[in-house]
């Protein structure tokens, strides 16, 4: 079982271009079906039938698993087994009348343009850390770019000139996103500052590539420096990004292509949560509400 495993990871790590987080998660939610498999003393792939998944995600239920999780296990499964039939190994996909559980979505967390201007203002812009910090939120911000597309980013990546910056997402996908000027000031005046020949754009107190967690770390830092009472995430910028261009008139398909969504219904969520504000204004305003 294993072995077909391996060949379906190496699949989609070399056909498909799936990022190596994405692949992290499949290979651990794969090994976590085998094991199971395993225990209920089913040694072939093949030899699993609709009522032993249905176990399966019974168990991954009674493990406390959110419903997210395991629809992503379950989408893990069935694109297993539907590579598995096109190549020929497998006959039947066991996964494929199995309705994927039914999720709860929940609307992203944002910050009004004021919180979001605070929090662009506290980092000390006399100092080399305070510059960098102020040019990571002022480049999440103005680009709505995922915190792991920003720590990826290099020098080269940021055109001055035409006011874009290249960005690699994810299935190693590589987009050109607008960055304004505020953004392109603060990197400039740190790129100034910084001292330093490495060709990442954004770097630690060792002078190496910052990573997700760093950025996270930098973050939580400034929120509770600023009072701010909410979470907010390196992710926060990227909602509180697309949220702000909707309100101020943008159009789905752009704001889509900004952040880099395959599909328009990954964007459509943030109509909800400008709809929801417009209803708090209806109810509070108009004397028939």
């Amino acid at each position: 079982m294993q072995d077909y495993v391996n060949k379906y990871l190496a699949h989609i790590e070399h056909d498909k271009n799936f990022s190596e987080q994405t692949l992290r998660a499949y290979r651990s939610d794969l090994d976590q079906y085998l094991s199971f498999l395993l225990g209920e003393n089913c040694k072939d792939l093949g030899s699993a039938n609709r009522l032993l998944l249905r176990k399966f995600l019974a168990f991954l239920k009674n493990q406390n698993y959110s419903r997210t999780t395991i629809a992503r296990k379950l989408v893990a499964i069935r694109s297993l087994y539907k590579f598995l039939c096109r190549e020929g190994i497998l006959e039947c996909n066991p996964v494929e009348n199995i309705r994927t559980p039914k999720l709860d979505r929940n609307l992203p967390e944002f910050m009004s343009v004021s919180e979001t201007e605070t929090l662009l203002n506290i980092p000390d812009a006399h100092t080399v850390p305070g510059m960098r910090d102020r040019a990571i939120m002022e480049t999440l911000y103005s680009t709505g770019m995922r915190v792991s597309e920003l720590a990826g980013l290099d020098i080269t990546d940021v055109d001055f000139l035409n006011e874009v910056v290249k960005v690699k997402g994810k299935g190693k996908k590589e987009r050109l996103i607008p960055i304004g000027n505020h953004a392109l000031n603060a990197i400039r005046l740190y790129m100034e500052k910084r001292g330093s020949e490495n060709k990442a754009l954004f770097l630690n107190k060792r002078g190496g590539r910052l990573t997700d967690r760093s950025v996270a770390r930098m973050l939580e830092k400034y929120v509770k420096k600023g009072g701010l009472n909410h979470k907010i995430s390196p992710h926060t910028f990227r909602h509180s990004f697309a949220t702000h261009l909707l309100d101020h008139g943008a159009d789905l398909r752009s704001v889509q292509e900004l952040l880099g969504h395959s599909n328009l219904s990954t964007t459509q969520i943030y109509t909800h949560i400008t709809t929801e504000r417009l209803k708090q204004v209806y109810d509070k305003a108009h004397p028939r509400a």
